[in-house]
């Protein structure tokens, strides 16, 4: 792995987000129909917070809800603002490096990818990154 390359040559651009002031179940079809664990959240292009299905399925079980049935509950518990966490994000200056130390704590499976104003550049995952590798060696 070349020490120096830049995060932006394996982030995935444009990722698919969901604006804050969406209902969850659009998030959740999102991430159903796209096969994501995670969604950007933004205000405008700015990055405000990420959802995982982890937090849709906290919800659901925390209002007793059957998994299947998820988007019924969803829309009536709480918002995207409530749930959504604050991100583990790189700046787009930042290398791929810098990316695998912060993925290697085992902590975030996914990282924002944004610019020095705050606007979401990208999304990098750890498949991303295995990627990455697999075409070094």
């Amino acid at each position: 792995m070349r020490r120096n390359e830049k995060i932006t040559k394996i982030m995935t651009e444009s990722p698919i987000t969901i604006q804050v002031g969406q209902p969850l179940s659009k998030a959740s079809a999102l991430m159903r129909e796209h096969g994501f664990h995670h969604v950007p959240v933004v205000d405008g292009a700015r990055l405000v917070g990420i959802l995982s299905t982890t937090d849709l399925l906290q919800v659901s079980y925390q209002h007793g809800a059957d998994p299947r049935q998820i988007d019924a509950v969803l829309d009536h518990t709480v918002s995207i603002r409530e749930l959504m966490r604050d991100p583990q994000e790189i700046k787009d200056t930042q290398t791929v490096r810098d990316a695998v130390e912060i993925l290697a704590e085992g902590k975030f499976h996914s990282l924002p990818v944004t610019t020095a104003e705050g606007e979401l550049a990208g999304i990098v995952t750890t498949t991303d990154l295995l990627r990455y590798l697999k075409d070094q060696y």
